[in-house]
């Protein structure tokens, strides 16, 4: 299969209309985002068949059976469907592919990063009833179950992480959907930054979190190659639709434009960014200017 490319421009302006506009939605639509982020990477991917991975979900959510007893009895009901009996999981090699990023792709390959295979898994389980969200642990993104008694930031003093991890159960899609305990969810942290667990970490991520940190594995991706700055393009652009998002995306949008000869737009996104720099660091909004008078010269 060939790498994906983005659309023609004409649909590309379509679907980030569609984009900003769910992203500012009361209750925006985690897999339409996702579809829309796909869509924008890969042109092949048309209305039908948006549609039908959408169908897709609907489909694997009708063959879960339905489970009285608790958070564990739905996440074990997600990791025999989906891990067992369909194969969904991931793989190191997942990671070296941009198709592992997009919600069509992963539904049709059943391997992905962890992320799009919890996005996976909360569409499903949502559109089985199940109470799931998503928990954006620390270098891997897992899947909770079992509406949080009280916030982790707010806990009674005293509270202790064995106490949340009584309240939800978590699953790591990654590996089949396998149900994490405690010390298991503890090693996922611990192997990927080397500190403890907190129970801050167990709160449920916001759908607009979770396309961001999508956005951002695509752009970390494409960062590895060069060849592909027209994915690191996008993947920014689309993240400056959502209503909150890092300033300093700006100044990377810059230098891509400036990197894909686009000096003219580039200087003036510096420019554009140095204002904002401008209000607490003036030396740093000095080197931006300097950066956009070098991006103007490159037009002489």
């Amino acid at each position: 299969m060939r790498p994906p490319y983005p659309p023609p421009p004409e649909r590309s302006a379509e679907l980030r209309l569609r984009f900003a506009r769910e992203a500012r939605s009361e209750r925006p639509d985690l897999s339409l985002l996702c579809l829309l982020v796909g869509a924008e990477a890969d042109g092949t991917l048309d209305d039908a068949g948006m549609d039908a991975a959408q169908i897709e979900l609907d489909r694997l959510a009708g063959e879960l059976p339905f489970r009285p007893g608790g958070p564990r009895s739905w996440a074990v009901a997600l990791c025999e469907l989906l891990g067992d009996r369909h194969g969904f999981r991931g793989s190191a090699a997942d990671y070296q592919r941009l198709e592992s990023s997009l919600l069509h792709r992963v539904l049709a390959r059943r391997h992905g990063l962890p992320i799009l295979l919890s996005v996976v898994w909360m569409e499903v389980a949502r559109r089985a009833g199940a109470p799931v969200y998503g928990v954006a642990l620390p270098g891997h993104f897992v899947v909770g179950f079992g509406p949080p008694t009280r916030h982790p930031t707010t806990a009674p003093q005293g509270a202790s992480l064995s106490d949340f991890l009584q309240e939800q159960v978590l699953a790591d899609p990654f590996d089949g959907g396998r149900v994490l305990t405690g010390p298991d969810a503890e090693v996922l942290v611990v192997g990927a930054t080397g500190a403890s667990l907190e129970p801050s970490m167990l709160s449920p991520a916001e759908p607009l979190d979770v396309v961001l940190r999508i956005l951002n594995n695509v752009r970390a991706w494409a960062a590895t190659r060069p060849e592909r700055s027209d994915v690191s393009l996008w993947a920014v652009e689309l993240s400056l639709l959502l209503p909150s998002h890092p300033a300093r995306l700006r100044y990377e949008r810059a230098q891509l434009l400036v990197q894909r000869g686009d000096f003219l737009a580039g200087a003036a996104e510096l420019e554009t960014y140095a204002e904002v720099v401008g209000a607490v660091d003036e030396p740093g909004a000095a080197r931006v200017r300097k950066q956009a008078h070098a991006a103007r010269a490159m037009l002489n």
